[in-house]
């Protein structure tokens, strides 16, 4: 397989050079577009180009061996936390009625644990139109094995269309090893998704290339079609009012479902506020200089309620714990107010935490990035602001 350019209708016009990601595009001396070895077969150049000169050779179109036809319905993991759904299931609920405009098909929340249906009545006060249901007391607690048997048993048996899950620890561990087993493509990390109009395929769109390219990504020949979603990328389903629907149950015992890891005991571990559910976020990056300084971002965000984010810069050098990390490879954010102190606002971070409603950014750097997309910037010392904002709140309470 290779990318070539039909020189005889190649104008020239310098779109394929500009849309690819890599830079594998150039004009040769008769101003016709040549590619390099840097081509990664993104085929955007193919898809761009306004003469069709720019075409793909030796690839064959494989054929599904699946009747995609018996497909149907749009599925959503719920995670749920002591019998208590997360706001992650509210949101696949949300971007799963997104999609049922366009596709024209059910709804379904998928939930393993114990108190199966008041979970069930809450999805359905959301918007779904069904709910399947494995309950046991053992399915309380996550354990991977046991959530990919029955994950994919389930989809064997009643054949949905498209199942999506968050982009969670507990999403990130046992889906793929689902779409593994099922022999279909998973896309990680999507911001949102949408219906082609004319397809109707499930456009997975997601960051590539640093953030510097929004890829859509489709799964043309297997079934279910599959992604997970970051947490606060879509918008949680609103309350309807509305608490009937259809709950299928399958029985635990009849998956014959085993795990590799026995639940011995259980510790209770000190519980910081969520990132992703917090409604404030102070985050210290690489200007910090030292982790002992995160101090000062721990003692701000105590004192007016928030929780404590970081770089990618700080994580690596070891300054704060991966969990508070913000951005691209870490957790995406959606708080009311979000403090970034020291932190340059490389492209990664932006992505993780740039749809917050309001950005407060302090930096000594009058240039740095974090001040395009905030809605006030402080330019000083974040060794200078900080403090004297310690003091003035202190001095209020």
């Amino acid at each position: 397989m290779e990318i070539i350019v039909n020189k005889d209708k190649c104008t020239g016009c310098r779109v394929c050079v500009d849309v690819c990601p890599v830079g594998a595009i150039t004009l040769d001396n008769d101003g016709k577009a040549q590619i390099d070895e840097r081509c990664s077969f993104c085929r955007l150049c193919v898809k761009e180009c306004p003469e069709n000169a720019i075409e793909i050779v030796g690839e064959e179109k494989k054929k599904s061996e699946t009747d995609l036809n018996q497909y149907k319905g749009i599925w959503f993991f719920a995670e749920q936390k002591h019998g208590k759904l997360s706001h992650v299931s509210f949101e696949l609920c949300g971007i799963s009625l997104k999609l049922a405009e366009t596709l024209k098909e059910e709804v379904c929340g998928v939930i393993f644990g114990s108190k199966c249906d008041e979970m069930a009545q809450e999805l359905f006060n959301r918007g779904a139109n069904k709910v399947y249901v494995v309950e046991d007391e053992s399915l309380d607690e996550f354990r991977q094995d046991i959530y990919v048997c029955l994950m994919t048993e389930l989809i064997k048996k009643y054949k949905p269309n498209i199942v999506l899950a968050s982009a969670t620890m507990i999403g990130r561990s046992f889906i793929p090893q689902t779409a593994a087993r099922l022999k279909t493509g998973l896309t990680a990390d999507c911001t949102d998704l949408a219906i082609d109009p004319d397809t109707k395929l499930l456009q997975q769109i997601r960051p590539t290339y640093g953030g510097n390219l929004m890829a859509k990504i489709v799964c043309e020949n297997h079934r279910p079609q599959m992604a997970t979603i970051r947490p606060k990328a879509v918008e949680e389903a609103k309350p309807t009012g509305n608490n009937s629907g259809i709950i299928v149950k399958d029985n635990f015992a009849s998956f014959n479902a085993t795990c590799r890891v026995d639940l011995i005991s259980k510790e209770a571990v000190e519980q910081t506020i969520d990132l992703q559910e917090a409604e404030i976020i102070v985050s210290g990056g690489r200007g910090l200089g030292d982790g002992k300084n995160f101090e000062m971002i721990r003692k701000l965000a105590e004192l007016i309620g928030g929780a404590v984010g970081a770089s990618r810069a700080a994580v690596d050098s070891g300054w704060i714990p991966y969990p508070h990390q913000v951005g691209q490879t870490g957790k995406t954010v959606k708080p009311k107010i979000y403090i970034a102190c020291g932190i340059s606002g490389a492209i990664q971070h932006l992505a993780g935490m740039s749809t917050s409603d309001y950005i407060i950014a302090i930096n000594k750097d009058p240039d740095a990035p974090i001040f395009k997309v905030a809605n006030l910037g402080i330019v000083g010392d974040i060794f200078e602001v900080i403090p004297k904002l310690i003091q003035k709140l202190e001095s209020k309470r």
